[in-house]
């Protein structure tokens, strides 16, 4: 009975010996404490290790980067810094007794989070990742130079496009359209309509971009409340920023045979020490397409687009500001058997951008950002006739808009729980004159206030959460025309979103992260009041001015897995809605203009689906990729139909051989039939295209890129799921082979 009570007696005297041998010396109060910075920024590093060499004492930063080592045995001491994600530094240090020092580390980032960073996914350009997203930069971005942006992002992983010729092309995101995904300009709402009608284009060149940003997911908290979809911003470098003295610049030709396309762009800028001016202009005319049945009449452009714009930098602001003019003309396609017949779209567009930054370390609101943005568009659609050498024109629809967008952002230091996060305000709004004969809606006033928040929440330094709220504002009014003489009807709303996301990585390489979001959007005039022929897209179009607000939950969550020779990513999402606004055939016709009839109409409704995408390094220089995308939509209520307009499944592989001075490579891409449609609507069969690539790089006084590219190589007839040309018999492009050259001086 008592040998259990001796040994345990034993066992504490003898650690209390070895405890009192081990701290033989004189107790002391020696602390250290300080805070662990980011080398490049000097932002506070949270949740990194604090380690005495050779021992088991140690700590970790908090959220605001502070740390604390206290009782430290006299001596000298290293002190080892390290995380995931950062150069593990070392710090020779000499401790007295009853003495507290004061010890500041800077570590400097690896980067195991993206090569580059979304700066359009967080207001704090952290990095760190709660939906998918992609960035097309530098020659990656000349690579997919096309017509359109459309075109450009089509067969990219979770991202379609609605077509009805090459210029109003216009991404589609997870089978989602219009307002669902917003396309600004440098962050700013553009003030065109392209989001309103399939004939309606982007009222920017792809040749003026010098980075694009897709995020695919719900990222609108910060630039409005509809975009579950997800949110593409077009970022040219019209103000300066980041220029050395002299001048410098960019001048790139690019031609086509499937339309017979050429265009040319040129910019530069010159700096001086603390300012910078810059120019650019661009320039792209065709004919019609080419499709493998022959030519599709009602498919030709002549465009351009141009800027000026100044920037200025000092110690703690820098900003600048740019004027813009543009101008589209591009035909529709009508009547194939009346090639004397034809409907021309003609805009033109004037815009002034502006951006100011200040930057204050000694304030907790340390990094302020304004941006504004203000247009005016006109645009016409015009019906023509060629009789005996003259030609007859008739204004069937015209559009005069003036808009403006503005959003103040500003980034706060760490604070408690919260690491580096940003409240901001925004106001955006236009007013929209429609006129015409045929003008099928009446005008509209539109203003829209906002105040958002967006924090980050590290739990650790390898998970961290995201949360964001947004209030909106927004008061809509009917303007009256010919055609609406009577109408008035006023519609003021209060809306909020928000979202909740998360970040993890608990190995090196291995990166979750997911997001749920609540999203809200308003009714468009158009889904509200249409009722009549809409001459460009071809159909008769009928509103409802009883749709309520569209509310939106959707969630998403992606896995991403990288080392040297394997990059993988898988992302699914599912989002649900309460009174999805649909644009579906009726199966009807109209009498007068012999347009097929189209209504919109609500109804609860889910869109769900999947995005794989992978990169195999099968040499050091020999890449293949992978990618599928899958998207299911489907009402809910009424006879649990599917959606219309939803992309087919579809699988994407191409390999490609980098050399140094050039590459050559291949792609397919594979579209399977889409059978899952809406009443009324369309089955496409399942097609198959093939490609080929090819570049080369010389750097004899500048940098000269070379790129040679061949789609749908083998000619093949097939007809894409969401165009919107009707009764065409395949009209999509037959073989085109592209040639473009840029120089970088």
């Amino acid at each position: 009975m008592m040998i259990m009570p001796l040994l345990r007696f034993s066992f504490i005297l003898l650690f209390s010996v070895l405890t009192l041998a081990a701290f033989s010396q004189e107790k002391t109060d020696a602390n250290v404490f300080g805070h662990v910075l980011n080398a490049s920024d000097g932002e506070h590093v949270p949740f990194i290790n604090i380690i005495v060499e050779g021992t088991r004492l140690g700590t970790i930063t908090d959220a605001s980067g502070h740390y604390i080592l206290t009782n430290l045995p006299v001596g000298s001491h290293t002190l080892v810094v390290k995380g995931m994600g950062y150069e593990t530094t070392y710090s020779e240090i000499e401790i007295f007794a009853n003495q507290t020092l004061e010890v500041d580390f800077e570590v400097n980032y690896t980067g195991i989070d993206l090569d580059v960073i979304v700066i359009s996914a967080t207001p704090t350009s952290s990095g760190f990742r709660y939906q998918p997203d992609m960035v097309y930069i530098g020659e990656k971005l000349q690579r997919k130079s096309e017509a359109s942006f459309g075109e450009m992002l089509n067969h990219e992983p979770g991202i379609a496009m609605r077509s009805l010729g090459s210029v109003p092309a216009r991404p589609v995101i997870r089978g989602m359209d219009g307002d669902r995904i917003l396309i600004l300009e440098n962050s700013e709402r553009m003030g065109d309509v392209s989001e309103t009608s399939a004939d309606h284009s982007i009222a920017l060149d792809p040749l003026v971009a010098s980075r694009v940003e897709v995020i695919r997911g719900p990222a609108g908290l910060l630039y409005g409340p509809s975009a579950l979809g997800g949110v593409i911003n077009l970022l040219t470098t019209d103000i300066p920023e980041n220029w050395d003295d002299g001048h410098s610049g960019v001048f790139s030709l690019q031609g086509a045979s499937m339309n017979k396309m050429g265009a040319g762009f040129g910019r530069i800028t010159y700096g001086f020490e603390n300012t910078a001016v810059s120019g650019r202009f661009a320039h792209r005319r065709s004919s019609d397409i080419r499709t493998p049945e022959g030519r599709l009449p009602g498919t030709s452009m002549n465009n351009f687009d141009s800027s000026l714009g100044f920037g200025f930098e000092n110690e703690v602001s820098r900003g600048g500001a740019s004027i813009s003019l543009s101008g589209q003309s591009f035909e529709i396609p009508e009547k194939i058997e009346s090639p004397d017949e034809g409907v021309e779209i003609r805009l033109q567009r004037a815009a002034i951008q502006g951006r100011l930054n200040f930057d204050d370390k000694n304030k907790f609101f340390d990094k302020k950002q304004l941006r504004f943005s203000a247009s005016r568009l006109f645009q016409e659609e015009i019906e023509y006739m060629r009789t005996n050498g003259s030609i007859n024109e008739d204004v069937e629809l015209e559009y005069s808009k003036y808009g403006f967008s503005s959003t103040m952002t500003l980034q706060h230091k760490p604070v408690r729980i919260f690491d580096r996060g940003a409240f901001g305000f925004n106001i955006h709004g236009h007013r929209l004159d429609v006129g015409g004969d045929e003008a099928y809606t009446p005008g509209e006033n539109r203003l829209n206030i906002a105040l958002f928040t967006f924090q980050e929440i590290p739990l650790s330094n390898i998970m961290r959460l995201q949360v964001g709220l947004r209030l909106d504002f927004q008061h809509t009014g009917t303007i009256r025309n010919e055609l609406f003489p009577d109408i008035s009807s006023k519609r003021n709303s209060v809306n909020y979103t928000g979202s909740i996301g998360f970040n993890h990585r608990p190995l090196d390489g291995l990166e979750v992260g997911g997001q749920l979001a609540r999203s809200h959007r308003n009714p468009s005039v158009e889904e509200l009041f249409a009722d009549g022929p809409h001459l460009g897209a071809g159909v008769y179009e009928v509103g409802d001015e009883t749709i309520n607000d569209e509310i939106g939950q959707g969630g998403d969550i992606f896995i991403k897995w990288k080392n040297d020779n394997i990059q993988f990513e898988v992302a699914g999402f599912a989002n649900y809605f309460r009174n999805y606004i649909m644009f579906e055939p009726t199966g009807e016709t109209d009498p007068d203009s012999g347009y097929p009839i189209f209504r919109y109409s609500g109804d609860e409704a889910s869109i769900s689906g999947l995005e794989i995408s992978a990169l195999i390094k099968l040499h050091k220089n020999f890449e293949w990729n992978l990618g599928m995308d899958f998207v299911y939509g489907r009402r809910l209520n009424n006879s649990n139909n599917y959606l219309p307009f939803m992309p087919p499944l579809r699988f994407m592989t191409g390999i490609e051989y980098d050399f140094g001075p050039g590459w050559v490579g291949g792609n397919i891409v594979s579209a399977s039939n889409q059978n899952r449609v809406a009443p009324d609507e369309d089955v496409t069969e399942g097609y198959t295209l093939i490609g080929i690539t090819a570049g080369y790089r010389l750097t004899t006084m500048g940098r000269h890129v070379l790129i040679f590219r061949a789609d749908n190589l083998l000619d093949e007839l097939y007809r894409d799921h969401l165009s919107r040309v009707e009764e065409r018999n395949f009209p999509m492009p037959g073989r085109n082979i592209t040639l473009a050259y840029r120089l970088f001086f």
